[in-house]
C-alpha cells in the first residue's frame, strides 16, 4: 500500500512514514494511492467480527505488514481495552428507521476517543521501535484536545501541546484538557477561534525544516490514520442494522465541521460498504451546506453556536475530497486549493456539483432547532441528545427518505455539553470521571493566536528530553 499527497509531490511512501508525516510536505492530504476493494462476500464474513476484530481486518488493507500482525492486533487491543462498552461503538434503536451509533464510551466521552487512543499507542509503538522522540502538535474545537492528550500522557518518548479557543469551548471540554498536570502535556488557549488555531498547525507543518528539526507530528485529522480508524464504525454500524433489518443500503447522519468524520463514511463507501446517501450535519458555521447544495466553498463569519465542536469555518478535511471529485487529479486540486487561498473561495462546475449531491445531502442546524431536538427526543424517547447529535437527528429528519434507514453518529455524551442541556430544562447527572473535573485545578496559558508565539512556547516544551 502506497500512498500519494492530494496535491501530487508526494507519492508512493508507506502507512509508518504517512503516520509520522502528517501533513504532506507539499502542504496536501495524504491518502491511499488506491482504495482497497472489498467484495460482497468478503463484507458478509466481516460481519461476524466483533469491532476489535473488524479494526484489524480494515487497517491491514492499509499497514499492509509494516506492522506485524501480532503487534497490530496488541495495539487495538490496548486501544480499545479503555473503552467502556464492550462492543466499543454500540448501536441503538430510537424509533422507526432511525438508529444512533454510539462513539462517547471511550475516557473523554467522545467520538475522538475512537481514532486517538489508537494513534496514541501507535505513535508511542514507533517511537520505542526508533529511538525517536515525538512532539505532537495540534488544535482542538473541543474534543480532539481531551482525546489526544489522553491518548498520550505519560507515555515515554512523546510530548504534546494542544491549541483551544480560549473561552470557545464547553467548561467540561475545557476542564478535560486542562486539569492534566504532566510534564509531557501543554495546553495553550488561543485569542481567537478554532480556524486560528488550525491554521497556526498548517504552517507550521508546512515548515518542513520547523517540522523536522522538532519531529513534530499530527494528532488532528490531518493525519490519515484519524481517518481510517473512524472508518470501522461505519462497518460496524452497517452490519448491525443490516442484520436486524434486512436492509441492503444504510443512510448516515454525521455531524460534522471539519469534514473529517463524514470523509471516513465516504472512504468506507469506495471500499465497498453499501452506504446510501452521507448527511452532512453542520449548524450555523454551513460552509459544508452552502458547498453540497451551490458548489460554492466560501467560509462566512464565524458563530459561536450551541454545538461548538462543529464551530468551524475552513474543513482542513475538504481537500481529500476535493481530490475524488476532481477525479483523482493533483494538478487540479493544487490551482483550486491556491485559488482559495488567493480569492477565498472554490466553486465547482455544473457536473462536478450534480456528482456532490450524488454524495451527499446537507442541513445546518439553527440554534433554536437543536435544542427543539434535544427536547422532542428526551420527551418522546427519555433518549438525551448532546448538542452535535442532535443536529445530526434534525438533519436525518429533514433529508432522510421515509422508508430509508438511517444511522445517526452520536458524537459525544450529552454530559460535555450542559451548558445546552440546560437550556431545555433538562437535568442530568454527570458520570463520575466528569463531576470530578470541577474539584481539580487547572493548567493552561493564554497566549495570541500568533505563529512566532507558540514557536517560542513550543521550544521551550521541546527543549527538555522526554527520555
Amino acid at each position: 500500500m502506497n500512498f500519494v499527497s492530494t496535491r501530487g509531490n508526494v507519492s508512493k511512501i508507506g502507512f509508518i512514514d504517512t503516520v509520522l508525516m502528517g501533513l504532506a510536505n507539499d502542504g496536501g492530504l495524504l491518502i491511499p494511492e488506491k482504495v482497497p476493494q472489498i467484495p460482497a462476500e468478503r463484507l458478509q464474513a466481516m460481519s461476524e467480527l466483533s469491532y476489535q476484530e473488524l479494526a484489524y481486518e480494515i487497517f491491514s488493507y492499509y499497514v499492509d505488514g509494516e506492522i506485524p500482525d501480532n503487534e497490530l492486533k496488541e495495539l487495538i487491543e490496548k486501544s480499545y481495552a479503555t473503552f467502556r462498552h464492550p462492543e466499543v461503538t454500540p448501536v441503538q434503536k430510537v424509533k422507526d428507521n432511525l438508529y444512533l451509533l454510539e462513539l462517547f464510551h471511550g475516557p473523554t466521552f467522545a467520538f475522538k476517543d475512537i481514532a486517538l487512543q489508537f494513534l496514541g499507542n501507535l505513535y508511542s509503538y514507533v517511537s520505542k521501535k526508533t529511538g525517536e522522540t515525538i512532539h505532537i502538535l495540534g488544535a482542538t474545537s473541543g474534543d480532539t484536545g481531551a482525546s489526544a492528550i489522553e491518548g498520550v500522557r505519560g507515555k515515554e518518548g512523546i510530548r504534546i501541546c494542544i491549541l483551544h479557543p480560549h473561552g470557545k469551548v464547553s467548561k467540561v471540554q475545557e476542564l478535560q484538557m486542562t486539569t492534566i498536570h504532566d510534564p509531557n502535556v501543554l495546553n495553550l488557549a488561543i485569542k481567537g477561534t478554532f480556524d486560528d488555531g488550525q491554521r497556526i498547525i498548517k504552517e507550521l507543518f508546512a515548515d518542513v525544516e520547523f517540522k523536522n528539526k522538532y519531529h513534530l507530528r499530527a494528532i488532528n485529522s490531518i493525519n490519515f490514520v484519524r481517518i481510517l480508524a473512524q472508518t470501522v464504525y461505519y462497518f460496524y454500524a452497517y452490519f448491525q442494522v443490516a442484520k436486524e433489518t434486512n436492509t441492503k443500503t444504510v443512510n448516515f447522519s454525521v455531524p460534522t465541521g471539519n469534514f473529517g468524520d463524514i470523509f471516513a463514511g465516504y472512504l468506507a463507501k469506495k471500499m465497498g460498504l453499501p452506504v446510501g446517501k452521507l448527511i452532512v450535519a453542520t449548524n450555523e458555521n454551513n460552509i459544508l451546506e452552502d458547498f453540497i447544495k451551490d458548489g460554492v466553498y466560501k467560509p462566512g463569519e464565524f458563530k459561536s453556536t450551541y454545538s461548538p465542536s462543529m464551530d468551524i469555518q475552513v474543513a482542513s478535511n475538504f481537500e481529500r475530497y476535493l481530490y475524488y471529485l476532481l477525479g483523482e487529479n493533483s494538478e487540479a486540486v493544487t490551482d483550486l486549493m491556491n485559488q482559495f487561498k488567493s480569492e477565498g473561495k472554490i466553486v465547482v462546475n455544473e457536473e462536478q456539483l450534480l456528482q456532490v449531491k450524488k454524495d451527499f445531502a446537507a442541513h445546518g442546524v439553527l440554534g433554536e432547532e437543536c435544542l427543539q431536538t434535544i427536547k422532542k427526543y428526551y420527551s418522546e424517547t427519555t433518549y438525551l441528545l448532546d448538542p452535535h447529535t442532535a443536529c445530526g437527528v434534525a438533519a436525518y429528519e429533514e433529508c432522510n427518505e421515509a422508508n430509508d434507514f438511517c444511522i445517526t453518529l452520536a458524537t459525544a455524551h450529552p454530559a460535555k455539553f450542559n451548558e445546552s442541556i440546560e437550556r431545555c430544562d433538562i437535568n442530568q447527572t454527570y458520570p463520575i470521571e466528569i463531576s470530578q473535573l470541577f474539584d481539580k485545578p487547572q493548567y493552561l496559558e493564554v497566549v495570541e493566536a500568533d505563529n512566532d508565539e507558540i514557536v517560542r512556547k513550543l521550544e521551550k516544551l521541546f527543549s527538555f528530553s522526554t527520555r
